[in-house]
């Protein structure tokens, strides 16, 4: 047995402890910084595939931690992340839970994602790292733009994104897959905006940016296939 081969396990692991850390946090201090957490995981599921591509030990039990750790910190980590927000604007006992639907729909896409080869290139519904890092920073998106922040504490309002939200990640929705063949604007003017928009997002209101910048690649891939179907009608 080589270390190699444990390499992207343990990267995967350090995923899945960033959640398990992340909700003991914001259940002890607040969901206002619990996308820090998120955000570390993000990173980690990013090295721990490349790394097992880079060092060609890519394996069943790979894939399957994968999704294990994923759904822990982008399903678990971001429904209580809701579900505190939601308990802190609401005065229905019922309606915190609602949030917990979060982890529940992301279950069920992990699992789909698994056995989907559509979605080797691209998505198909609204990615959970996207749906964990949305909600984790809209609490710093409502406390930079006011009309946001007042929206945020009407619990029907948080209530209805996080219904929408928790459909989109197993909606039959395909989303724009940010690769280029090349680098004309021709064919990629969707993609350009969606990079546009989400770096002036990012400058202007740093982390409060994410959520517009999620917002931003699921309605423009809407517009690219509303005016693909619309093209091939015609």
């Amino acid at each position: 047995m080589t270390i190699k081969k444990h390499i992207p396990n343990v990267i995967t692991s350090l995923n899945l402890l960033s959640g398990m850390v992340g909700i003991h946090y914001v259940m002890v201090n607040g969901p206002f910084y619990g996308f820090y957490f998120i955000i570390a995981a993000a990173i980690f599921d990013f090295f721990d595939g490349f790394a097992a591509r880079m060092l060609k030990v890519q394996s069943p039990i790979g894939k399957e931690l994968d999704s294990l750790a994923d759904l822990v910190t982008f399903g678990v980590l971001p429904s209580f992340i809701v579900f505190l927000l939601l308990d802190a604007v609401s005065t229905n006992d019922w309606i915190p839970y609602i949030g917990f639907l979060i982890g529940i729909q992301s279950a069920f896409r992990l699992a789909k994602f698994n056995i989907d080869e559509r979605q080797e290139d691209s998505f198909i519904g609204v990615p959970t790292p996207a749906n964990a890092l949305f909600f984790s920073t809209l609490p710093l998106l409502g406390a930079a733009v006011l009309w946001i922040g007042n929206g945020l504490d009407n619990p029907w309002i948080l209530s209805g994104l996080t219904l929408v939200f928790s459909f989109l990640l197993t909606a039959e929705l395909p989303l724009l897959a940010l690769k280029f063949k090349n680098f004309n604007w021709s064919g990629n003017q969707w993609r350009y905006l969606v990079l546009i928009i989400s770096g002036l997002s990012l400058l202007i209101l740093g982390f409060a940016g994410i959520p517009i910048a999620v917002l931003s690649y699921i309605c423009l891939s809407l517009v690219n296939n509303w005016m693909d179907g619309h093209g091939d009608k015609g």
